[in-house]
C-alpha cells in the first residue's frame, strides 16, 4: 500500500486583481521527503506557501493533511497541526534572548516555565547539531545562528512539515553544509521539508523531488538528483531566457573612486563600525566585496551613498572630495545606489513605480524649476519596465505588489538608466530567480563596459568570481586586500571573510593597484 501523503494540494487557485497567482496547483509531499518548490520570481511560490501556512485562504481547491481534508483557520492553527515555516526574512527581536524569542511563538502553557523551555531548547538544538545557548541575546548571534533559532522554534512545536523559504541566501558555505546535515537528519526521522530556493545546485544536492511553478501553474516535476541544473532552469524560465552571463574581459581605466582611512563609529548598538577602510575603484571595472551578513556592508554602502558623512580627505570621486556631501549631492556627482533592503530603502512600499522613479531619478530632466513633469516621469518608468522586463500591473502598481525579483529589476533599471559614474550595488541578486539574476548581471557588465565603476557587495561567491575584476572581503568593519580575482582562491577568500588578514597588507595591495 502507498503511504498516505503528509500534505496534498488539489487544484489550488488564488486570484488577486489583475493576477492569477495560483492557477490549479497540485502538490504532494510525502513523510520524510525533502521537496523543492521552484519557479522564477512571480511564479506563485510565496502565495502557495501562504495558503499552506494558513495566512490566506484559496479561492478554489482543497488541502489534505495526513489524508484528511483541511481548512486552515490561520498560522496558529497550522502550527498546532505541525506545520512550521522559516521565512526568508527572520522574525526575531534582537533585544530579546533566544528563549524569549522562542517563547513568543508558543502557547502560554509551554512558555510559562522558562527553565523547562531553556532545557528543551538545549536538547532539541543539540540533537540536531544546531547547538544554541537559550540565554544569549539575538543581537550577538551570527546570521546562521539566527536561522537556527527560527528552525528550533518550529521543532520545539513538533513540526512534521517544515517550510524553508530561501534558507541559504544569507549563509556561508560552512553554514550551508551544517544546515543540510540537519535537514537530512530531520527527513530521516520522518519530518517533511518543503524547500524553496533559486540555487539549483543546492536543490540537486539536497532534495528528493522538485515541483516547478511558472505563471501560477505547475509546469513540471523532476528528480533533481537525476536532472541537470540547466534542465531544471529551463522548466522554470522556458527556452528563450539565457541561463548564463557573457562576461568579456574588462579594460579598466583611470582611478575613479578613492577611499582612504575611512573610519566610522556606529551609533547603532547592533551596527558595525568601519575601521580604516582603504579602497580604489577604476572606471570600467567591477570590484567585489564578500562577507558574512552584518560585518559592515551596510555601513560601507551608507558611507559611499552619503547617508553617513566622512572627513573630506577620506572619499574622492573623479578627483573631487565628496566626503561631506549628502545623498542628493552625491547622486548629482554621478553615484547611484542599489541597497540591500528593497522595500523601505530601495523603494517606498505603498508608492507607485512612477513615484518611486521620481525619488532617485529626478535629476534626469524630470524636474524643472521645481515643477515635476509627470509625463517624463511616466515615460522613464515605462522605459525601465520595458527595458528590464519588469512584471507588474503597469507603472501605477505599488512597489509592494511586485515580487522580489521584479522589484529588484526595477530598482537596478531605475539606477542604470541614470548612467552613473559609480554604481554601488548591495546583494543585487539575493533571492531572485536564474533569469532575473542573468538580467541583473548583464546590466552590471553593460555599465562597466560603458566606463562606469561598479562596487558589488555580495554574499554569493559564485556571482563575485564570475563578474569581478578584483575582489576582497569585509569582516567586523575591516576590509581585506583587494586583489585580482584570478589570483584569489575560494579558500583564501573564506579566510578573509573570517577576518584572517593583515590590515597593513590590505592597504598596501590596494594602493599598489593605483
Amino acid at each position: 500500500m502507498t503511504a498516505v501523503a503528509r500534505l496534498r494540494l488539489e487544484n489550488i487557485v488564488k486570484e488577486y486583481p489583475g493576477c492569477r497567482a495560483n492557477d490549479g496547483v497540485d502538490l504532494t509531499v510525502a513523510p520524510g521527503e525533502i521537496h523543492a518548490l521552484l519557479g522564477e520570481n512571480g511564479a506563485g511560490k510565496s502565495t502557495l506557501m501562504k495558503v499552506i501556512y494558513g495566512v490566506i485562504q484559496p479561492d478554489e481547491g482543497t488541502l489534505f493533511w495526513d489524508g484528511e481534508k483541511l481548512t486552515l483557520q490561520g498560522p496558529a492553527h497550522a502550527r498546532q497541526l505541525g506545520i512550521g515555516m522559516v521565512f526568508q526574512h527572520f522574525s526575531l527581536f534582537e533585544t530579546l534572548t533566544v528563549a524569549e524569542n522562542i517563547a513568543l511563538g508558543l502557547p502560554a502553557s509551554q512558555a510559562r516555565d522558562r527553565k523547562a523551555l531553556e532545557q528543551r531548547i538545549r536538547e532539541v538544538s543539540q540533537h540536531y547539531g544546531m547547538a544554541l545557548d537559550p540565554r544569549r541575546f539575538v543581537h550577538s548571534l551570527s546570521t546562521g545562528e539566527r536561522q537556527r533559532v527560527e528552525i528550533v522554534r518550529c521543532l520545539i512545536q513538533d513540526s512534521r512539515l517544515l517550510i524553508l523559504d530561501e534558507p541559504t541566501s544569507v549563509l556561508t558555505p560552512q553554514e550551508v553544509s551544517d544546515l543540510f546535515r540537519t535537514l537530512r537528519q530531520l527527513a530521516g526521522e520522518g519530518c517533511s521539508i518543503l524547500f524553496i530556493s533559486h540555487k539549483l545546485q543546492e536543490v540537486r544536492d539536497l532534495c528528493h523531488h522538485a515541483t516547478v511553478l511558472r505563471n501560477g501553474k505547475v509546469t513540471g516535476e523532476c528528480d533533481p538528483t537525476e536532472t541537470s541544473t540547466d534542465a531544471i532552469a529551463r522548466l522554470m524560465v522556458g527556452d528563450e531566457t539565457p541561463l548564463t552571463t557573457e562576461v568579456p574581459p574588462a579594460s579598466p581605466g583611470e582611478p575613479l573612486l578613492r577611499v582612504r582611512g575611512l573610519t566610522h563609529k556606529s551609533s547603532d548598538p547592533f551596527g558595525t563600525s568601519l575601521n580604516n577602510v582603504d579602497m580604489e575603484l577604476r572606471a570600467g571595472e567591477i570590484v567585489g566585496i564578500a562577507g558574512v551578513a552584518g560585518n559592515g556592508q551596510d555601513e560601507l554602502l551608507r558611507a559611499l551613498s552619503g547617508e553617513l558623512k566622512a572627513a573630506p580627505e577620506q572619499v574622492h570621486l573623479a578627483g573631487q572630495s565628496i566626503g561631506q556631501l549628502g545623498p542628493d549631492a552625491r547622486r548629482r556627482a554621478g553615484i547611484a545606489v542599489v541597497p540591500e533592503e528593497r522595500l523601505g530603502r530601495g523603494a517606498v512600499p505603498d508608492m507607485s513605480l512612477v513615484d518611486n522613479t521620481l525619488l532617485t531619478a529626478s535629476a534626469r530632466g524630470l524636474v524643472s524649476r521645481g515643477w515635476v513633469s509627470y509625463r517624463k516621469v511616466r515615460d522613464y518608468a515605462r522605459r525601465v519596465r520595458e527595458r528590464f522586463q519588469v512584471k507588474s500591473d503597469g507603472v501605477d502598481a505599488t512597489a509592494r505588489s511586485l515580487s522580489g525579483g521584479n522589484l529588484q529589476k526595477f530598482i537596478i533599471g531605475r539606477e542604470a538608466l541614470q548612467e552613473p559614474q559609480l554604481l554601488v550595488a548591495s546583494h543585487p541578486t539575493w533571492g531572485v530567480d536564474v533569469g532575473s539574476a542573468v538580467a541583473i548581471h548583464e546590466v552590471l557588465v553593460e555599465l562597466r563596459d560603458k566606463g562606469a565603476a561598479v562596487l558589488l557587495i555580495s554574499e554569493d561567491l559564485e556571482e563575485l568570481f564570475e563578474l569581478c575584476t578584483r575582489m576582497g572581503a569585509i569582516c567586523a568593519g575591516r576590509l581585506s586586500p583587494i586583489v585580482p580575482t584570478e589570483s584569489l582562491t575560494i579558500e583564501q577568500l573564506g579566510q578573509w571573510m573570517a577576518g584572517d588578514f593583515d590590515d597593513q597588507a590590505a592597504g598596501e595591495v590596494d594602493h599598489a593597484v593605483a
